[in-house]
């Protein structure tokens, strides 16, 4: 399983995230997704630790807690969810859309 890790900063390190969990216990993985566009931290992260205990008191300890002049928002990761191709957006009904047609 996974932590959440919301609300950082967009000066965040992989390395920073993990010295605080490292607090915690056995820290294996960090994830910080960037926007694909811009190359910027989404302002949220991914943290696995090696069990369930060190997850759990990581999760108590800082959910809430301020840090980088932020309140972080710490829990379980949920799944991910399947949205299947294409990503979502809007859908296709009507005329017009991002493209025009000639005949």
């Amino acid at each position: 399983m996974s932590i959440y890790v919301g609300n950082l900063s967009y000066e965040v390190t992989q390395e920073d995230l993990s010295a605080v969990f490292a607090e915690y216990g056995s820290v294996k993985r960090v994830q910080l997704p960037t926007d694909r566009e811009t190359g910027r931290l989404r302002g949220f992260g991914f943290v696995e630790m090696a069990t369930e205990a060190e997850e759990a008191a990581a999760i108590d300890a800082l959910d809430g807690a301020e840090w980088m002049g932020r309140d972080l928002k710490v829990n379980k990761a949920k799944p991910r969810e399947n949205r299947g191709p294409g990503g979502g957006g809007g859908g296709g009904g009507g005329r017009g859309g991002n493209f025009s047609r000639r005949y």
